[in-house]
């Protein structure tokens, strides 16, 4: 077995540590040697959504904030698929055309039905 093979990945996998390790120890080496150090409450302090905490942490979310998630992850997600479709809508023809308009027109029935019903409404 011809261990030669192996070389490039495993200089890939070096690579990619040093890419994902070196600015961090690097950012902590910087800041503790140039870094204005002087915590106070303020710094120390929980934030979320740029205002004070105010109740528990365990405290229930109102579900529309899901809801408003999951729809900008389906619809984000669907339209990524437009991309490829447009590179390669030359070698695919009318047929892959016609597919990708159904497509949206699902997609864009899907929007109108989420629109009337209120789900993106946020009161």
């Amino acid at each position: 077995m011809n261990l030669d093979q192996y070389l490039p990945v495993l200089l890939f996998i070096m690579v990619g540590v040093a890419v994902g390790v070196l600015p961090q120890a690097m950012g902590w080496m910087f800041s503790t040697m140039f870094g204005y150090q002087k915590p106070d409450t303020a710094k120390n302090s929980p934030y979320e959504c740029g205002f004070e905490a105010f109740e528990d942490a365990r405290m229930k979310f109102d579900v529309r904030y899901y809801l408003v998630a999951i729809l900008f992850i389906l619809f984000d997600l669907e339209i990524a698929f437009l991309f490829p479709w447009a590179v390669a809508l030359k070698e695919i023809g009318p047929g892959g055309f016609w597919a990708m308009m159904v497509f949206l027109a699902i997609l864009v029935v899907g929007f109108v039905y989420e629109w009337k019903k209120g789900a993106l409404d946020w009161e």
